[in-house]
């Protein structure tokens, strides 16, 4: 079960927030009546970082084009006038 806690209330119940999250999963954090924070447990921030990094395999297969980061972007210079020979 989600619950919503107010800034204040979070901060003088900070290790109730802490058990909570923990028992009953993420806790939610407000700032003026605004949804600015989730309190998770390690674990399933962990999960969630791993779920989105792409492995080596999945970046190969990936349908998408990959050159950007394969090629360095080349600098703009000015043009060399070529030398006119008469």
């Amino acid at each position: 079960m989600e619950r919503t806690w107010q800034v204040r209330e979070a901060k003088a119940r900070f290790s109730e927030l802490l058990r909570k999250s923990l028992a009953e999963g993420p806790q939610i954090v407000t700032y003026r009546g605004v949804e600015t924070a989730v309190v998770v447990p390690i674990e399933q921030w962990r999960g969630m970082q791993r779920s989105t990094r792409r492995n080596i395999k999945e970046w190969l297969i990936a349908p998408e084009a990959r050159t950007e980061t394969l090629v360095p972007p080349r600098e703009q210079s000015a043009r060399r006038l070529l030398p006119t020979f008469d």
